[in-house]
Formats: C-alpha cells, structure tokens, sequence
C-alpha cells in the first residue's frame, strides 16, 4: 500500500489531467493494444489502482485491484489529418507538418475527457483513446497527475510503444514514493515560511473542518463547466531547432533557459513556474517507476514599470534574459531549500488543510486557515500565473511524433508543455480564456 504524499496535492485540485499523444510506427491491432494495457498494468501496480481512504487517519492511498483500471476508447480512423493548420515557428507561418499528430481530434478528445472532473473512486488514473492511422496507430494517453508526472508519463508512453512494435515486455518495477523522510535535512523551510505554515495548521485545528473527497468533486464538476481553456499547438522543426540548439550553445543557455526568456518577453511576466525533475537526487526512485519525483519554483524577472506590452525582443535580448535566467536556475539547483520548497510546504501543512486549500481560496468552503495557503502559498484564487514544462527530448523508431498537453493548474493563467521527438519540437499552450470567471460559489 502507497499512501499519497507529494500527490495529496493534485488530489483536491482541479484540471489535474494532462495528456500526451503519439503517433507509432505500427498497424492498428486492438487485440494487440488490449495485450500491451494488460503486460503494463502487471508491471505497474498503479495502472490497477483506484483511490482508497482510511477515515481514522484522514489518508488516501493507491487502493491495487486484481484487474487493469485503465479505460481504453477505440476510435476510429483519424482521417481528418492535417484539416486545421498547427502553427509553425519557422518562417513558412503554419504548417500541417506532414503527421496525424495535428489532428485536432486530439485535443478535441483531451478537452472532452478532462471537462468534468474524474471520481477517482469509481474510476482509474489513465484513460487512452486509439485511432487508426493507415500503418500507423494514434494514441492519447490522459493521466490523472496522481498516477505520474510529466517524465514518468512520457516514460510509460515509450514502453506502451516498445512493447506494442517490438514486443518489449515491460519490467515489474516496485514503487517506492517520496516520503517526508526522504527530503534532505538541510532543506527545511525558513523561519518565516515555516511560522505562517505552523499558525495555519493551529488555525485549521481550532476550525475542527474537514473535506470529504465528495464535497471537492461537487465543487471540482462546478469549477470545470466555467472554466474554459483553450489548446494550441506550435512546432519547431529540425532544421530551425538546430540553429536554436546551435545559438544557445555559443550563449551558454540551454533551451528550456531560452524558453523561458522568450515566455518572459512575450508575456511580461514578473514570474514564471518551472517544473524539475528529481529522480536523479532521490534513493527512493526506482527507474521506470511511476509516482511524482518532480518539483516545481518560481523564476522571477521584474518587468520595468514602464514596460511596452506592445514591443518585441529582439533575439539579442532573449538570449541576454536567457543567460540571467540561466544563473538563477542554477542558483535554483544548487539551493536545497529553494528546490524542495514546494515539497516541503506540502510536508509540513495538515493534510485535510492541504486538500480545503483550493476549494476554500475560490469561497466555496469556510476556513480562514485554508483560504490562506490556497492564496498566500498557491495563489489559487486568481488565475494569473505562467509556467513551462519541458519533458525533454527523445529519439525514438517506434515513436514518430508526440506532443505534451500540460496540466492547467487553477493558479495559472497560461502554461506551455514541451516535447521533442526525434528532432522536432512541439510546443503545446493551454490558456485560461476567461480567467475571472465566477463559478464556484
């Protein structure tokens, strides 16, 4: 049994779904697929998993069934390949880019399939919609952030295609998720942070609340049914990507550094959320597990008070941000208590404090002590935030193409989701169209 830690956060928090789609260099074979769901789901416990609560101790854990829980949708042909233009970043405007990847039934599909929110009781953690494709085959994994984050997600994906072209069984792998005791010692929270964490927990005993996973779920439906995000998709083919690769290099940046400059520009953004991966630093990690080893911080660059919305930087400029940004990146990672900050906050707040944080900051349940870290720490309450995710790149001979759908956190306003596969980059950004709705009251 698993219990939710680093995950207890995304459990009570809507639109924490995100896909990833591929195209795979083989035939449609439902047999094939259902065989693949089922190799996979006996190697990761969690693919077999629903939530489980223990009322006593006011836990959640991954609740392992006998059988697969994923849901698999067999739809059809693509067929409509290439009818909407994706945006391209090179010089030809848009582009089709030649691939079933751009159908717009993808996002048509992840928008449908993330519109209410997922009772995690009845139902599992990953829901895969299949199209036919001529010798190839089309997949949209949508995972519920509960059962991985963006690396391990992008990891299943790979076996899903290396057992389904190859016949590549994949192996059982134990999962061992991030514990309290596993974050290190000298990232501990500051006086200050940890004072505000210990006067909210008082205050949420004095409270004596509690939210019951049904309470959020009503919330959670009404909160989605207002929230209307939309999804493009922009794509930067080899040959730019490698001048990009080529220009960071002589700068000294990498590309996520470039990324980030250029979403500070273009957004005057004062801030900029960065997702990173700590699979590298953990013991408790086993290659190929699922679970969350990721974190998140912010990147700050203050915009000059008279910034002009209406000017573009020049890529002199981007790259000059980039390297400021670069540096406080590595200062970032070099920082315990900077990069474990998020993880630690969570560590630190009563665990029914942490599920009411969300629902409290929007006024649909009454605690002073959760409306205030649903603010003050997450800024839940409005929908103003920017944040990249960049799973990296890839080569792959079973993977021709893919792209990332990344999770649209309430707090953020727009957030871009990376993916390169052999040798092109997609780029996908949701965006948050009427960010101050109110629906939740």
């Amino acid at each position: 049994m698993e219990y939710l830690f680093t995950e207890r956060a995304h459990l009570a928090c809507p639109n924490m779904c995100f896909g990833i789609a591929a195209c795979i260099r083989k035939a449609y074979d439902r047999e094939r697929i259902e065989k693949v769901i089922t190799g996979l789901s006996a190697a990761h416990p969690f693919l077999k998993s629903r939530l489980g609560y223990e009322k006593e101790t006011n836990s959640y854990f991954y609740d392992v069934k006998e059988q697969s829980q994923v849901e698999v949708i067999f739809s059809g042909e693509i067929c409509d390949k290439g009818e909407e233009a994706v945006e391209s970043e090179d010089s030809s405007g848009t582009s089709t880019d030649g691939d079933s990847i751009v159908s717009p039934k993808i996002i048509k599909e992840f928008e449908k399939l993330t519109a209410g929110d997922w009772n995690l009781f009845n139902e599992g953690f990953l829901k895969i919609v299949v199209w036919e494709e001529g010798a190839k085959t089309v997949l949209l994994f949508v995972f519920h952030h509960l059962l991985a984050d963006g690396r391990g997600a992008l990891g299943l994906v790979q076996e899903f295609a290396d057992f389904y072209v190859d016949g590549i069984d994949p192996k059982a792998v134990p999962e061992h998720l991030i514990t309290k005791e596993d974050l290190p010692v000298n990232s501990k929270l500051s006086f200050i942070s940890r004072a505000l964490v210990n006067y909210a927990n008082r205050q949420w005993k004095k409270e004596k609340h509690q939210l019951s996973y049904e309470e959020y779920h009503t919330f959670a439906d009404k909160f989605l049914q207002g929230d209307d995000v939309e999804h493009s998709i922009s794509v930067v083919h080899l040959d730019k990507l490698t001048k990009l690769y080529d220009q960071c290099k002589v700068h000294n940046v990498s590309i996520n550094d470039y990324l980030l400059a250029k979403m500070f520009t273009e957004e005057k953004a004062n801030s900029i959320v960065m997702a990173c991966d700590l699979r590298k630093q953990l013991a408790c990690y086993n290659q190929g597990a699922l679970g969350n080893y990721a974190t998140a911080f912010s990147v700050r660059h203050k915009q000059g008070k008279h910034t002009d919305s209406m000017k573009t930087a020049t890529p002199s400029e981007i790259f000059y941000l980039a390297q400021k940004v670069h540096n406080q990146i590595q200062k970032k990672l070099a920082s315990p208590k900077d990069l474990y900050l998020v993880l630690q906050c969570y560590a630190s707040l009563e665990p029914g404090l942490l599920d009411a944080a969300m629902i409290s900051s929007r006024g649909a349940f009454d605690s002073k002590a959760a409306k205030f870290i649903g603010t003050t720490f997450f800024n839940y309450d409005k929908a103003k935030g920017y944040s990249i995710t960049n799973l990296g790149k890839i080569e792959s001979k079973n993977i021709e193409s893919a792209f990332f759908i990344p999770p649209a956190s309430p707090a953020i306003k727009k957030t871009q989701g990376v993916l390169t596969v052999n040798g092109v980059m997609r780029i996908c950004t949701s965006q948050r169209k009427n960010i101050d709705f109110e629906n939740t009251n």
